[in-house]
């Protein structure tokens, strides 16, 4: 198995994964509370660590991946009464609405999604074992736990109790033995869904669910636990508290912990109206253009979005999806010319061009296990290692367009062919291979980007028809005038032998508007210099890309 590095928040180093069981490995990642839809910072969390879970698989490895829902909360019994529902109905159709976007970006299915409703009893089992083991009290029909009685807290945030203290925001409960106790069970409150248990009826606190559905389906001890750094503290510290206070035996090998997600490098939050669900981006954008643009940062940094980014995101999915479509193509055409002459469509062969595509897939596998082997590096093989391979079998084709010598053509075919199952590998690992057709996403693709431009199809078409008159009669700046206009809003007109074509493209002019929900960007000089080297590399494959369309 090839060695795997992981950042573990924990020891706040990398270190060389290495499961309790030989082969086996259980993953748990804080899920989301139910009550509205989610935002594109679960989706940079849960796209993160659905990579670590296909690796981990790749490798191998068999993987039991838990993602918990809470579907009890103070946030949901809130908003189910602003909106007079069920607070059950309500959870229970946003877990659904969740699923949903997973599902269209991609993620694999957990092993288990457990409820905190569905594990009351695990849950109430474990308060009272660490009341039973001194670490928690009951008063008035809450439960608190008592950090004073547990000597490692603040082991993986590294905060003191002292700064637990010190500017506190919310009120002090003169209940409390120390200020920074927190609840494991809370008293009912008239109108709450609410339990019977030893200290009354109520529910559990937000943190207690975790170690108690971690520890039911993983044991007291697994391998990963995964979120988003801002559960670091208070979340993850106090589930460490609370499962070793249960059970001294309780440990997790690696803590992993993703980067925020920024709107136009600013602090994603609804009060300034740069916060975004994951399904209004999905609405103008295609969901894999969104994932793609997730995995262009490594995922323990911050990473900002902006119109550009999702932009030139999507342009380079449309790049795969057009490149993987025209090698099927070419494939396609050229086995039918081999039937009709009677020759063979491959041929065994060691060949110049055979030797330099069997690099090309070395190096893309050695590269790609190499990378995502160093703490999931997916950065570079997407703007490196992955675009090389398909710029590769860009030039392969046109090459077979090109070659009169038939042996010679259909010596490299085999060679092809495994360098594109290479790519879709990567692609697999990578969660950027669809189960639809190369043809249904490139159609799919275009109906975002006409959504985008506020045009159909129809409206382009009769301008490509306008456009080729004028150029029937010699009017070039006003045909390069409607190709400009298109342009900018993200479309791009191809002139292919004696017609055109048109595909979505990185607007020239990068317009900010309502009908896309985000705001005007501000980049930083780095973050712009790493766009335009990016755009132009696709920009410029545009020009081939009308050549495969011929």
């Amino acid at each position: 198995m090839a060695e795997f590095q992981v950042y573990n928040s924990m020891t706040r180093q990398k270190e060389t994964f290495k499961p309790r069981v030989e082969g086996k490995v259980g993953m748990y990642v804080c899920g989301v509370t139910s009550y509205d839809y989610s935002h594109i910072g679960h989706a940079r969390a849960y796209v993160a660590f659905d990579v670590l879970y296909r690796y981990l698989k790749y490798l191998g490895y068999e993987v039991v991946y838990v993602r918990n829902f809470t579907d009890v909360d103070d946030k949901i019994i809130r908003r189910a009464n602003e909106q007079n529902v069920d607070p059950k109905e309500l959870s229970g159709r946003f877990c659904q609405e969740f699923l949903r976007d997973m599902a269209d970006l991609q993620c694999l299915l957990p092993t288990h999604q457990p409820r905190v409703t569905d594990h009351m009893e695990q849950i109430k089992d474990m308060i009272a074992q660490i009341i039973s083991n001194g670490c928690a009290y009951a008063v008035d029909g809450d439960v608190y736990f008592s950090v004073d009685n547990f000597p490692k807290y603040g082991i993986l945030s590294g905060r003191k109790l002292d700064d637990n203290r010190a500017g506190e925001r919310v009120a002090v409960d003169s209940r409390k033995r120390n200020p920074a106790d927190f609840a494991l069970w809370k008293a009912a409150k008239p109108g709450e869904p609410l339990w019977d248990s030893p200290w009354g009826p109520g529910r559990p606190g937000w943190h207690i669910e975790c170690s108690a559905m971690s520890a039911h389906y993983l044991t007291h001890t697994f391998d990963i636990h995964g979120g988003g750094m801002d559960l670091i503290f208070p979340h993850h510290e106090n589930e460490i508290a609370q499962s070793c206070a249960a059970c001294s035996e309780s440990k997790v090998n690696y803590w992993m912990h993703n980067g925020f997600v920024t709107a136009n490098d600013e602090k994603m939050s609804k009060s300034l109206g740069n916060f975004f669900t994951i399904r209004q981006v999905t609405e103008s954008y295609h969901p894999l253009a969104l994932r793609y643009f997730l995995l262009g940062t490594h995922y323990r940094s911050p990473v900002n979005y902006s119109i550009s980014q999702i932009d030139i995101a999507s342009e380079a999915v449309f790049y795969i999806y057009q490149t993987l479509q025209d090698f099927e193509d070419t494939l396609s055409a050229l086995k039918q010319e081999s039937e009709a002459n009677s020759i063979p469509s491959r041929i065994s062969q060691v060949t110049q061009e055979s030797i330099k595509i069997e690099e090309c897939i070395s190096k893309l596998h050695n590269e790609f296990e190499t990378k995502l082997g160093d703490d999931l590096q997916t950065q570079p093989i997407l703007n490196a290692a992955l675009l090389e391979a398909l710029r590769f079998i860009n030039n392969s084709v046109t090459t077979l367009k090109n070659q009169q010598q038939k042996q010679e053509q259909l010596a490299t075919v085999d060679s092809l062919i495994s360098l594109k199952e290479e790519v879709v590998k990567v692609l697999d690992v990578l969660g950027l291979h669809s189960s639809s057709t190369y043809t249904e996403v490139l159609q799919q693709l275009k109906d975002k980007a006409l959504k985008r431009a506020l045009l159909t199809e129809d409206d382009i078409l009769h301008s490509i028809e306008e456009r080729n008159l004028l150029r029937k009669n010699k009017e070039f700046l006003k045909g390069d005038e409607i190709r400009r206009s298109y342009g900018k809003k993200g479309i791009a007109i191809m002139d292919v032998g004696n017609g055109s074509i048109w595909r979505p493209c990185v607007p020239v002019v990068q317009q900010e508007q309502q009908a896309v929900p985000l705001q005007q960007e501000k980049p930083s000089i780095l973050s712009s210099i790493k766009h335009i080297i990016i755009a132009s590399f696709f920009i410029l494959f545009r020009g081939i890309l009308g050549i495969f369309s011929d």
